[in-house]
């Protein structure tokens, strides 16, 4: 069986070295660690990963809490997570909580029982049971993406979502729009709450309002864009343009959109939100806001152990910038 020398023998540094490689990644420069975990690889050698956590008292491992799995773009963000979370010797738990609070309070209590040293939330909600506050104050916990409500406890990684929600208003105003619907996500959700301020506010700018019924609330799925184009659609004065606050429902839209007969961006432009990979493969391809979900993730992991390591925080909200991405879901209001 092998051993830490044959490692640090192979790989030309001490074991000591080798030693912190392991535990802590990044306290060795990257070509150090790329010998050493080569060598790992090359003899098969396997650390005591038990005894190293019963002495360090920790597990590293971190939890992070999906309200979809299923959704692409979340897919990206963990992706995020997981790099940042290699480079520091730590590894990822996943819990698809589906948005349930009983899903969340029994992924979440893995940290209270150190199967995870902490948490990092993708959804809006406090992911504790009310009976286990107490404990749970302890527990590192970053929000990425979204904000648990009324709560400024815990840090942040989010985008600037009004910024984007604006630059989405005035680009369909640039086209000639001022009869804009708006599809919602959850408007419970932060963050939705900001698009749709940022969105209203951008209108306004121009003297126009935002019609509440031109508003309806979706849920980041496919099948409710379809549903709230079919609302929108159907109204007296329909909206010429549609602003949908994911990819997915603007996907569900677009379907909706062809199955009523109409075209896209010709009766109807439709732009959405992420720029999950599917949106330039949509016919015709999405108009929609690029969320640099890797770096989300990235910057929530490093916060995250930060945190777990009792170390300070430059700023306890980081607000990533957007990109407008134009394509052909969205075009210049036709004569009407």
């Amino acid at each position: 069986m092998s051993n830490i020398r044959e490692v640090a023998r192979r790989s030309g540094v001490s074991v000591a070295t080798v030693s912190r490689t392991l535990k802590d990644p990044k306290v060795v420069s990257p070509q150090t660690r790329a010998r050493v975990l080569k060598a790992v690889d090359e003899v098969g050698y396997r650390p005591n990963l038990l005894a190293r956590n019963f002495s360090s008292g920790k597990s590293f491992a971190v939890m992070v809490l999906v309200p979809n799995i299923a959704n692409p773009f979340f897919s990206r963000v963990i992706r995020g997570i997981e790099k940042a979370a290699q480079d520091q010797g730590y590894s990822v738990l996943l819990g698809d909580t589906k948005g349930q609070p009983a899903n969340e309070q029994f992924y979440a209590g893995m940290a209270l029982t150190n199967q995870a040293d902490g948490l990092i939330q993708l959804d809006s909600s406090y992911p504790f049971a009310d009976k286990d506050a107490t404990l749970a104050a302890s527990v590192p916990m970053v929000n990425a993406c979204e904000r648990i409500a009324e709560d400024d406890r815990y840090p942040v990684v989010e985008l600037d979502n009004r910024g984007a929600a604006q630059a989405i208003a005035q680009h369909l105003m640039e086209l000639g729009h001022s009869r804009i619907g708006v599809i919602t996500g959850p408007v419970a959700s932060p963050i939705v709450r900001d698009r749709l301020a940022g969105f209203r506010q951008a209108l306004e700018k121009h003297g126009l309002q935002l019609d509440s019924g031109r508003v309806t609330e979706g849920e980041f799925t496919m099948p409710s864009g379809q549903r709230g184009a079919e609302a929108l659609l159907s109204a007296a004065h329909a909206p010429t343009a549609i602003f949908c606050m994911n990819d997915e429902m603007a996907i569900g839209a677009i379907h909706q959109a062809k199955k009523m007969g109409l075209t896209v961006p010709g009766d109807v432009s439709i732009a959405g939100f992420d720029n999950i990979e599917f949106s330039q493969f949509t016919d015709p391809p999405l108009t929609t806001i690029d969320q640099p979900a890797e770096a989300l993730g990235r910057y929530a992991m490093e916060t995250l152990r930060l945190m777990i390591d009792a170390k300070p925080l430059k700023s306890s909200r980081t607000i990533l910038p957007f990109n407008l991405v134009l394509r052909e879901s969205t075009g210049p209001l036709q004569d009407v």
